[in-house]
């Protein structure tokens, strides 16, 4: 444990396991019944707890599937930090992005939550705007790397456009091109 690591309270541990039985009961129901088909209401009886104690814990219903969100934010600025000597920013962002945003596996509960995400239009979307959060936290890793000055646009666009690069795909056949592509372009501008 590093010194900057607190050991968590009784009351810490004891809002923490909440909120991780309120996002297990949600995305079981979700999973077994469709997202639309299952009220604020249902996970808090599953759950065992009030509704009033689900909206303490998560602002809505399609934040009860995010609830990792502030390690996301973390890990985008680390890619930046901590990336390897040499290696570019582009190239840290676009592995990470491939890797992590992208990524597949062989748990059926992984590849069944990736589905009903992009089955659910509001979970889409709600995804897509936790995702574009990070951008000022990642503009402002961009500009401490590259000592330049903290309003960069270039940077902002960076940061931005890196991150969006995965809307583009949605409803493709092959995510991981679409996401080459575009950091293709912004490596190399467009060649039209």
């Amino acid at each position: 444990m590093s010194e900057t690591t607190q050991p968590l309270g009784r009351r810490e541990r004891k809002k923490a396991a909440t909120r991780q039985s309120l996002a297990d009961a949600a995305l079981a129901l979700f999973l077994q019944h469709g997202y639309d088909q299952v009220s604020v209401k249902d996970v808090a009886e599953a759950a065992d707890v009030s509704t009033t104690t689900v909206f303490k814990h998560f602002p809505g219903k399609e934040a009860l599937v995010f609830d990792e969100e502030t390690e996301h934010e973390a890990m985008l600025v680390a890619v930046v930090r901590d990336r390897p000597a040499g290696q570019s920013v582009l190239t840290a962002l676009r592995e990470h992005v491939l890797h992590s945003h992208l990524r597949t596996s062989d748990n059926p509960a992984f590849t069944a939550f990736r589905e009903l995400i992009a089955e659910t239009p509001a979970l889409r979307d709600y995804s897509h705007r936790m995702w574009m959060r990070h951008e000022t936290a990642l503009a402002r890793a961009i500009t401490e790397d590259a000592g330049l000055p903290a309003d960069d646009p270039s940077a902002a666009a960076l940061a931005h456009f890196a991150l969006e690069s995965t809307a583009l795909t949605c409803d493709r056949d092959d995510s991981h091109a679409a996401v080459a592509a575009a950091f293709d372009l912004l490596e190399h501008g467009w060649q039209a």
